[in-house]
């Protein structure tokens, strides 16, 4: 695939958008993460009015502010049919602020099935499709060959998780292959190749822990040659600072998108007390990624 205008899209490619994105407003990307808790510290119902309700303030702060948002599926796929509804709704109030909505679903999959999920979340004219979606590799970084094709056609992206932060992520990613080199690292390089020469960067992106550590180095994971969004949750008021991500992303820096949820979240239900944290949060993790 080339990186010009998707045919047929009329859009350009998700990682120049993300680029232009980033660069107008700051490396973050808000998280619509309606957990339970949080609708209830903000006198919400835990149904699908709480939920639109919440999403909706949420979009009414940053909505053309901020590079991206991203809305949690679980936490409205947790109300059924209605949930759903709302984040098909959630994705189409994005599009109208003018701000990249990243679908955090994390599907994964084989043959027909993972080419379902990727007609559903990355097909034009699909309710449920934004600008991007996180999906997992781990049956196969071969796997994700419908969403890779179904993204690149659109002129939409992929985050394909890396190196989480989750304390069981080792088992998996930390391990090696038969060729000798660390999942993690074959899943990078798979990226890159996607990724090569397209500027100011491809489409298909990494979800790579702000508060990993050395893990790339450990990993033998070269995030300097993805040439690609790097989603990263735990940047600045959330832990990691300057020195934190120099050590995760070394010099592949200016590809990062902070991802904060709760840290943003937390300010709400007020307007301008969310519209002035996401400020803040994309000041600090414009300052940490310096």
């Amino acid at each position: 695939m080339s990186g010009d205008v998707a045919a047929g899209a009329g859009r350009e490619p998700f990682g120049a958008r993300l680029a232009a994105a980033m660069a107008d407003h700051g490396p973050l990307c808000v998280g619509i993460d309606p957990h339970p808790v949080l609708l209830a510290d903000w006198g919400l119902t835990d149904d699908a009015a709480g939920l639109r309700t919440f999403a909706r303030t949420v979009l009414d702060a940053v909505g053309g502010r901020v590079a991206a948002v991203k809305p949690q599926s679980a936490l409205f796929e947790r109300h059924g049919s209605a949930g759903v509804a709302v984040l098909e709704e959630v994705v189409a109030a994005g599009r109208e602020t003018g701000t990249l909505v990243v679908v955090d679903a994390k599907r994964g999959d084989i043959g027909s099935t993972m080419a379902g999920y990727a007609d559903a979340y990355l097909r034009d004219g699909s309710p449920l499709a934004g600008d991007a979606l996180t999906v997992s590799p781990y049956l196969g970084f071969g796997s994700l060959d419908p969403a890779v094709d179904q993204a690149l056609a659109t002129g939409r992206g992929l985050f394909v998780l890396c190196l989480t932060s989750n304390k069981e992520g080792h088992e998996v990613q930390h391990a090696r292959t038969e060729d000798g080199a660390t999942v993690a690292a074959s899943i990078a390089a798979r990226a890159a190749a996607l990724n090569a020469g397209l500027d100011p960067m491809g489409s298909i992106g990494l979800v790579v822990g702000a508060t990993v550590g050395d893990a790339a180095t450990r990993t033998g994971t070269d995030l300097t040659r993805v040439n690609g969004p790097l989603l990263a949750p735990g940047v600045g008021a959330q832990g990691a600072g300057q020195r934190e991500l120099t050590q995760v992303f070394g010099a592949a820096r200016r590809q990062v998108l902070a991802s904060s949820s709760r840290g943003v979240l937390a300010a709400g239900p007020d307007v301008a007390a969310l519209r002035t944290a996401a400020r803040r949060a994309a000041d600090e993790a414009r300052a940490a990624l310096a």
